[in-house]
């Protein structure tokens, strides 16, 4: 660096890559309209598909009034971290009422996923360890790893045969311990884990698992209580609060002594400030909800297939999705982005994913499907990509 003025130069460089590559992202507003799946951009009200609020839950009457209520009785913030003073009876009831309703020995808050996901693994992890990693985890679990300074390696996408070779070299090394980390879906293809491989192959190899549910939670699994809900041979089962709960924040469900390393040891519990009153509130109220909504999961399933036996009927490739996570799969970045756009006239928010999110040459309009979506909703939006289609 021979000159002070050029010390920045790096920023306007990189920058300037990714908008030669169409890859520049800049945040544009979105008001939330509370009725239906429907949001307001630029003064012009759009239908949402790109939510991952799948049961409706953030606008949902009793979750709002149970975060008042909340915020009324123990204030707008928790003030301190939870081995400070910030640890309120709120906090720990609902881990008490989350390790009830999972059937697990117990529950810990974080306050999101990315920070439980990152700090959780490199806690459990360190320099002597290996981390065998599904290639489309995602990249919170893959900063975990990287922060652990463990070995990582991936194994190719729910390809078990891969993870099995790699675990089996493994034993011929001195690590202290061996993670095996996946999803139960996969946030970007929705396409789901085989979590009884999983399990099996980290039993056979005396590996440990962690597997994130976040997608599933909900939507999935008996009274929406995702894939890893009674699955023995998991010891980190990691679900999300800023999905299918409509609120923010996340949890680890695991064995009691786990819950106190962590507490203990994991800097991304440790070094934060608690969830606020408000949030606790809302997650509460969430968690009872939930249980009580297989009518909404009956048709977000019901459109999960009219959606995606439709759309592969028009033409398009979905990949191996079986969730309600739908890629509408373009390719090429510039055609994604005018696609996106294309939708957004005719009143849809159907948002391009590109790379570095996702490999190069696969681009996609990644569409989630939710209780708020009517079926009018994903013929109109059908009617969209069938007139690209055609054009």
């Amino acid at each position: 660096m021979s000159e002070r003025t050029n010390k920045l130069n790096f920023i306007s460089e990189a920058l300037n890559q990714r908008r030669t590559e169409l890859q520049f992202r800049d945040l544009e507003t979105i008001r939330p309209e509370l009725e239906g799946a429907r949001v307001s951009k630029s003064g012009q009200t759009k239908l949402n598909f790109c939510s991952n609020d799948y049961l409706g839950l953030a606008s949902h009457p009793e979750v709002i009034k149970r975060s008042r209520e909340f915020t009324a009785k123990f204030g707008a913030g928790a003030t301190a971290s939870r081995l400070v003073s910030g640890n309120y009876s709120i906090h720990e009831e609902l881990e008490k009422k989350l390790a009830e309703t999972f059937e697990v020995e117990a529950a810990l808050l974080f306050n999101t996923g990315f920070q439980a996901n990152a700090t959780v693994l490199a806690t459990l992890a360190d320099r002597n360890s290996l981390v065998i990693a599904d290639k489309k985890v995602h990249n919170s679990l893959l900063q975990g790893a990287i922060l652990s300074r463990a070995d990582l390696q991936r194994f190719n996408h729910n390809d078990y045969d891969h993870l099995e070779d790699l675990l089996k070299k493994g034993q011929d090394k001195s690590y202290n311990r061996i993670w095996v980390v996946s999803e139960t879906v996969f946030s970007m293809d929705g396409d789901r884990s085989d979590l009884e491989q999983l399990i099996s192959l980290t039993e056979q190899y005396n590996a440990l698992l962690f597997s994130d549910d976040a997608h599933a939670l909900g939507v999935y699994g008996e009274k929406g209580l995702g894939f890893n809900f009674r699955k023995s041979g998991i010891h980190i089962s990691l679900g999300t609060f800023g999905k299918a709960f409509g609120s923010f924040g996340a949890f680890v469900a695991c064995s009691k002594e786990m819950k106190d390393y962590l507490i203990n040891f994991c800097p991304g519990f440790i070094y934060t400030t608690a969830l606020p009153p408000a949030v606790i509130g809302a997650l509460d109220a969430s968690l009872e909800l939930i249980l009580t909504m297989d009518n909404e999961r009956a048709e977000i399933h019901r459109n999960i297939e009219l959606f995606k036996n439709s759309i592969n009927e028009i033409g398009f490739e979905t990949g191996d999705t079986n969730s309600q996570i739908i890629p509408v799969i373009i390719g090429d970045e510039k055609e994604t982005l005018a696609l996106s756009k294309e939708l957004e006239k005719q009143g849809f928010l159907a948002t391009a994913i590109r790379p570095p999110t996702v490999e190069v040459g696969a681009s996609r309009i990644r569409i989630t499907i939710t209780a708020k979506h009517q079926q009018k909703d994903i013929n109109q939006l059908l009617s969209a990509f069938r007139n690209w289609k055609s054009a």
